[in-house]
């Protein structure tokens, strides 16, 4: 018994000092505790994580010039790196020539094993600005020499478009652009819910009734005529930038109310505890109340919400582009890549010019099992 005696007293400081701990500790240490326990979310920040640096790197990781045509190798099908050579590391590709099918009259290529195109690393290529501060023609990949590149653009890992644009330098960059279109807009949507939520669940009377009549407004139009109507308005002549930003506001505009609710409803329930009450017999202002005392009571609760919102702005931009009405070329998304894949004819001979819907599931799921083990932290004590 006295042998016993210790070992139950050691276990029940244990878990004593494992109760002080969660009880001492501030709410974001506990949340980030336990969402480092949900594998698959932190497993999804990795995969995210990887998208964003591709998409801020992207003409390092292109390894041609996106806006290239080369109508020569027009439609060709994903090539084959080879990485070994007789024991040894030597990365390459085999020439192409292109070919008329007798049959069917259909322009095709052959490789011919023989001759062999040598890749590089870290090579030069078309000229960029590295992260938008200075000029740069290095590349993470491409052909060794010089001279090739003249004759094409680069190595077509996943193949070429319509017309012999290179598929993967085109994915660098629509990354870039489909993933901040859904990063930025849910930020705005942020700024406008959390404020119009605010005011209406603080002050209520006639504000919050104008304000939640102004969301069913909103919920009540279709959403593909709203989108089409908004689209329109955006002048032919912009620029690539321009267009950018419309689509952002007009994405920020429909996405809002929903932030809106929540952040109400939970205004509703906060305004009549001690804590808030305390501030306004304190004199603290509004503003500072609104956004110093009630706010940050349920940052955790914004955060989830705003990490599941962006798959749905990531999903509505690829819409629009896909349909036509949200960002057109020369600008390169998700959605514009997608406009090549509209009829059974191309997915059925070029399935390879679907391989970006790859990149919209794998990038929407990992944000939904983000936001999953957010929402799961966000509430630390309910173990």
């Amino acid at each position: 018994m006295d042998a016993a005696t210790p070992g139950r007293a050691r276990i029940g400081e244990t878990l004593s000092g494992e109760t002080e701990e969660i009880f001492v500790s501030s709410q974001w240490r506990l949340m980030s505790r336990r969402f480092l326990k949900h594998k698959v979310a932190v497993f999804a920040v990795f995969v995210l994580l990887g998208f964003y640096l591709l998409g801020a790197l992207a003409e390092f990781f292109a390894m041609g010039d996106p806006a290239e045509a080369t109508a020569k190798f027009h439609l060709l099908r994903p090539q084959v790196v080879h990485w070994f050579e007789d024991g040894t590391f030597k990365p390459h590709v085999h020439r192409l020539e292109g070919f008329r099918d007798p049959r069917t009259r259909k322009k095709d290529y052959r490789t011919l094993p023989d001759e062999q195109i040598r890749i590089g690393f870290f090579v030069r290529g078309f000229e960029y600005k590295f992260l938008g501060l200075f000029r740069s023609d290095r590349h993470v990949m491409g052909f060794s020499d010089p001279e090739e590149y003249d004759k094409r653009p680069a190595p077509y890992l996943l193949g070429s478009d319509s017309i012999g644009r290179d598929q993967w330098s085109r994915l660098m960059l629509a990354t870039r652009i489909s993933l901040s279109i859904g990063f930025v807009g849910v930020g705005l949507a942020f700024v406008l819910g959390v404020s119009l939520g605010a005011i209406s669940g603080y002050y209520g009377g006639w504000v919050d009734q104008l304000i939640q009549r102004a969301i069913e407004i909103l919920h009540s139009i279709p959403t593909i005529p709203l989108w089409m109507g908004l689209a329109a308005i955006i002048p032919r002549d912009w620029s690539v930038l321009r267009v950018y930003f419309a689509i952002t506001v007009i994405l920020s505009i429909l996405s809002w109310s929903g932030m809106a609710r929540v952040v109400r409803g939970k205004f509703l329930s906060l305004r009549e505890e001690e804590y808030v009450m305390a501030a306004n017999i304190a004199g603290a202002s509004r503003t500072r109340v609104i956004f110093r005392h009630m706010v940050p009571a349920f940052t955790s609760h914004i955060i989830a919400a705003i990490t599941l919102s962006v798959p749905g702005m990531i999903i509505s931009e690829t819409a629009l582009s896909y349909l036509g009405l949200g960002l057109r070329p020369p600008a390169v998304s998700w959605g514009v890549m997608l406009q090549q894949a509209q009829n059974v004819h191309t997915i059925a001979l070029y399935p390879w010019l679907m391989v970006v819907a790859v990149f919209v599931i794998i990038s929407i799921l990992a944000y939904n099992f983000m936001g999953d083990g957010i929402r799961d932290a966000a509430d630390p004590y309910n173990q």
